[in-house]
């Protein structure tokens, strides 16, 4: 499969798209200043003392600041400047902020809209300087896909070994190999890991519901399976929760269908090899890896919006996928109103359906954190790939050595976005060596 990147030159927007950027994110950031959703997993659940009342604006501002700071700036700006795709890390974990932030409702869009302008207007200018250098290191971070997305191939390998044991694992990972190995030979023009993460997450899934099957025939068998009690405080957080969000339907339902629009454009990817894929104008692969992320997500963000009152801006994430395939934005539109209709209101039977099958709960925490574990080890490999390609041994002297140091000081910023954040600063510590003419940039 080509490595090169075909839409990641630079970001020449046209007016449609500006225009659905900066309205989306006056959107998110109004939704967020209303409590109803945020699109950081961490701040969620800090939501419900907000809605009740138990906390002020600024402390949870606070909070959703120290969460997302180091992702916009150390993972989502870097991935768009290297791909030319914008994400949800540099649009709505701002919009969380600023809709937070914001003491006046009216405020709150006029915030969002104005971050959505910065980044769309922004963005190209910073791109075409960052070319123009004698260290180009956004050309070098392109070296960061091949690594993302072939090693990201290997999450559900991960996950399945980790709640099923080294036997289901080491046969999954032979599967995959296998896989890999097949579409690489028969389709080369096909991502090389769709077919492998398909088959990788079926037997996650099967497994899981096959163990809960089990497990509740043999309850039934012995009279163990417990109704719910109708005077459940937890039942009743929940349905409250859930009838605040269906209240809001119609919100939602704008939300929903701008989101889908925004990925029917292919401007926008919604994780980090997705980003590539759509840069590399594989549409189809790009739906495949964001709808196999559904399965790790829909048991979080179902149970955290129905404990904290607040949904997530991107909801399941199901009109990622949706919208990368859809023909034109007008249906994308349609079609995402109609998924997040479906999402808000069958909230509460998906939390009761989650309550009844923990192994499912489980392999989702388990995809989640093998997502995580695989990127955080292709983010680095690829960032040490980009600093080689930009500086030779003293790049990877320079990038590898404010990894290190932040892991040192304690991760002031979060593991993940620490090599991609590593790699902008030390481009620009190489180019000011250029200048001092103490650095010969790399050739090539």
């Amino acid at each position: 499969m080509s490595t090169t990147l075909t839409a990641g030159s630079g970001f020449d927007f046209t007016l449609a798209q500006q225009l659905t950027v900066i309205a989306l994110c006056a959107l998110t950031a109004f939704i967020a200043h209303m409590a109803l959703a945020v699109f950081n997993d961490g701040v969620r659940p800090f939501l419900l003392d907000f809605i009740q009342g138990r906390t002020t604006r600024s402390a949870t501002t606070a909070v959703s600041f120290g969460l997302s700071a180091g992702f916009i700036f150390g993972l989502g700006a870097p991935m768009a400047l290297s791909t030319g795709v914008l994400n949800p890390w540099l649009l709505f974990l701002p919009t969380d902020i600023l809709g937070m932030l914001a003491p006046k409702k009216w405020l709150a869009p006029l915030l969002g809209g104005a971050w959505g302008a910065v980044v769309v207007f922004g963005l190209n200018g910073t791109n075409k300087v960052a070319h123009e250098l004698p260290v180009d290191f956004l050309t070098a971070m392109q070296q960061m896909s091949t690594p993302i997305l072939f090693l990201f191939t290997l999450f559900p390998v991960l996950a399945i070994t980790k709640q099923f044991g080294r036997v289901w694992g080491a046969t999954a990972g032979v599967i995959e190999l296998a896989l890999v190995i097949l579409t690489m030979k028969l389709w080369p023009n096909m991502f090389a890991g769709a077919l492998a993460m398909a088959v990788g997450v079926l037997m996650l899934i099967g497994l899981a519901v096959a163990k809960d099957l089990r497990q509740r025939r043999e309850d039934r068998a012995q009279g163990l399976v417990e109704e719910v009690a109708a005077d459940d405080p937890m039942a009743s957080l929940f349905s409250t929760s859930a009838a605040r969000l269906r209240r809001y339907l119609p919100l939602f339902m704008v939300l929903g269908a701008g989101v889908c629009v925004l990925a029917q454009m292919h401007v926008f990817g919604g994780g980090e090899a997705t980003s590539f894929l759509i840069a590399k104008g594989q549409y189809a692969e790009a739906a495949q890896v964001d709808f196999y992320r559904v399965f790790g997500f829909i048991p979080l963000i179902a149970t955290t919006a129905l404990a904290s009152g607040a949904y997530g801006i991107a909801g399941f994430t199901l009109v990622y996928p949706i919208g990368y395939l859809l023909p034109n934005p007008f249906l994308a539109a349609v079609v995402g109103a109609l998924v997040f209709a479906v999402e808000v209101l069958a909230l509460s039977w998906i939390g009761k359906v989650l309550g009844k099958l923990p192994s499912v709960r489980d392999s989702s925490e388990h995809l989640r954190s093998a997502i995580t574990d695989t990127l955080q080890l292709a983010i680095l490999f690829g960032s040490l790939m980009a600093a080689n390609a930009m500086g030779g041994g003293l790049g990877i002297l320079v990038v590898g050595g404010l990894y290190l140091f932040n892991e040192v000081m304690g991760r002031p910023v979060v593991k993940m976005a620490a090599a991609p954040a590593a790699v902008i600063v030390g481009g620009i510590l190489l180019n000011l060596l250029y200048w001092l003419d103490l650095f010969t940039p790399v050739k090539g």
